[in-house]
């Protein structure tokens, strides 16, 4: 057993086992612990925390605005390359694009993506992900919206502090400002509670979502899976993605289908039963293969 082999194994761990119990602690606390909505939970992160941690985590760490504009377009070509083939294997096995192809296209970069990327790649690679973390929820409030409900508005996006949130934060990156202190700081103590609380509700999410058809899920939850990795290795090859910014793109496109794509499907009509059991089979198979790939990017 050679040293470097031993030292590539302990890194993947230190990556994955705070995600990994903070994910169980959510879960276990859904299972045991005294009772919560979540609702509250959600809004607070969407709401505040989500929009501060944008914010800061882009204007505190160095980045240029090519960098965060390049990463910026990585993230919607590869949203829209997820649509195609999502809406061609969907064509292909007879089944509803109105429930299935949301999940196919939205992966978990929020809640699981950004504490991985922070763990493997410290705040540079925090903030790089934010950037893929912006676009997603952007275009999630308009195309993903308007796939659910049939019917397309901005009105959810003008309505979101997120939008404002990465707006801002491209504006102070553009002009080379420097935000007062007080803002920066406000920001980063209200930014704080977002990562740890997007892993608990997870968890607990997953532990209250259950599998109906489990080969029907399973095939699914491989596809979105097999596409995400495919996809961001191909196009960060692509597009001359390198250190930093490569990791954290492969990664953010190799995660599991999200929990909320369960809660608009919920909100929506959309057989939220079948959509739950592809969350909850892609986020175990996705626990089972990050240590793969995580060896791979570091």
């Amino acid at each position: 057993m050679s040293a470097d082999w031993l030292g590539a194994q302990l890194s993947v761990a230190g990556v994955l086992a705070p995600t990994a119990v903070a994910v169980g602690l959510g879960s276990a606390w859904a299972r045991w612990g005294t009772p919560l909505d979540r609702r509250p939970v959600t809004e607070l992160i969407t709401k505040i925390g989500a929009p501060c941690l944008v914010f800061s985590g882009l204007v505190s760490v160095d980045l240029e605005l090519d960098r965060v504009l390049k990463m910026a377009g990585a993230t919607l070509t590869a949203l829209a390359l997820f649509g195609l083939i999502g809406a061609a294997g969907l064509w292909l096995a007879g089944l509803p694009r109105s429930t299935f192809l949301n999940p196919l296209i939205f992966g978990n970069v929020g809640n699981m993506g950004l504490p991985l990327c922070l763990f493997a790649f410290g705040p540079e690679g925090l903030a790089l992900a934010l950037c893929v973390f912006a676009v997603v929820s952007i275009v999630h409030y308009t195309l993903g919206v308007a796939i659910w409900s049939g019917e397309w508005s901005l009105a959810g996006l003008v309505r979101e502090p997120l939008s404002w949130a990465a707006l801002l934060a491209a504006g102070v990156l553009a002009l080379d400002l420097t935000p007062p202190r007080w803002i920066m700081n406000t920001t980063q103590l209200l930014g704080g509670f977002t990562v740890p609380l997007m892993l608990l509700t997870l968890g607990m999410a997953i532990s209250e979502l259950r599998v109906r058809d489990l080969r029907r899920h399973t095939a699914l939850a491989v596809g979105r899976l097999s596409m995400g990795t495919a996809v961001g290795f191909g196009l960060a090859a692509a597009l001359g993605l390198e250190g930093l910014s490569r990791g954290v793109f492969v990664l953010e496109c190799s995660m599991p289908v999200a929990v909320f794509n369960y809660l608009m499907a919920q909100r929506y009509g959309r057989e939220p039963e079948e959509v739950a059991g592809v969350v909850v089979v892609s986020t175990l198979l996705a626990f089972a293969g990050l240590p793969f790939l995580l060896a791979g990017l570091l």
